[in-house]
């Protein structure tokens, strides 16, 4: 992989572009600067949503596109504009809740993009404290679930770090949407089960952001650290995660350093080693 083979870099926020504490180094900063200077787009591809992104990201920061709520909707981070969004119809909304509360679980049902921080919740357990913990985390934009939108951007269900075998129970009834495995950014180690219109991942996106700008496949590079990231790295021809992923995608992509080793910088030296960082 040199220079010449990349057009755009898709990267991960938290834990990989990130460091632990939600800050970036002066080499990642660097490093970003350094891609567009070097013609290369670059593209944050994270689960977050927008006021949540909005929080650690300044507005000056060197990208050029954000891409939130795991591929729900693109912004251009220029103008700020969203250039791409999707949402779940009633029906959808319906079919999905009846199956979450078939199997007593806990879930958030979030507004329509661009107010997607604001969530309704329908607690159906009370030993979750993940959970709880967003619910206390979100309190001024959370609300107990009483009627059915017309429509909503995701609906996030909160599972326990050993019930794998129920996320892929849920998954497979819920085959009618695009339903994503997500560890917890709170906890780091409940399962999220995020349910999203059907077709949409970062990868999804990565690839209709690609069609846009006219960029072929073989010039992407993609870099993540969590299971919500596999549609992305299938998707990049380049394609590598932090050091401190789970051992199942290490096993599956190449491994650069952690994001408390600036990884992402070290990756990015490779592709420009001339860059002064």
């Amino acid at each position: 992989m040199d220079r010449k083979e990349i057009k755009i870099v898709f990267t991960d926020l938290d834990r990989t572009l990130m460091r632990d504490d939600n800050t970036f180094s002066k080499r990642s900063l660097k490093a970003l600067a350094d891609l567009q200077r070097n013609g290369i787009i670059v593209v944050i591809a994270t689960g977050r949503n927008i006021y949540s992104a909005k929080k650690v990201l300044d507005a000056d920061l060197p990208i050029d596109y954000l891409m939130f709520s795991a591929g729900c909707g693109v912004i251009n981070w220029k103008t700020k504009k969203i250039i791409y969004e999707n949402h779940l119809k009633r029906n959808e909304i319906k079919k999905t809740i009846k199956i979450l509360l078939a199997h007593e679980v806990n879930f958030m049902l979030h507004n329509p993009i661009p107010d997607n921080h604001y969530f309704n919740y329908a607690q159906n357990t009370k030993n979750n404290p993940d959970f709880k913990r967003r619910i206390a985390t979100y309190k001024s934009f959370a609300g107990i679930l009483k009627d059915l939108p017309d429509t909503a951007s995701q609906i996030i269900a909160i599972l326990k770090q050993d019930e794998k075998m129920k996320f892929e129970e849920i998954k497979k009834e819920i085959d009618f949407l695009k339903v994503i495995r997500a560890t917890s950014p709170l906890d780091h180690k409940s399962i999220w089960l995020e349910v999203f219109p059907n077709g949409v991942s970062k990868g999804h996106s990565a690839e209709w952001l690609c069609n846009k700008l006219k960029i072929d496949r073989k010039y992407t590079l993609g870099i993540g650290n969590d299971f919500n990231d596999l549609d992305l790295l299938e998707f990049t021809e380049y394609s590598c995660v932090v050091a401190n992923a789970p051992e199942e995608l290490k096993k599956k992509y190449n491994v650069i350093d952690s994001n408390q080793e600036d990884g992402f910088a070290n990756c990015m030296k490779k592709l420009m080693p001339d860059s002064p960082y």
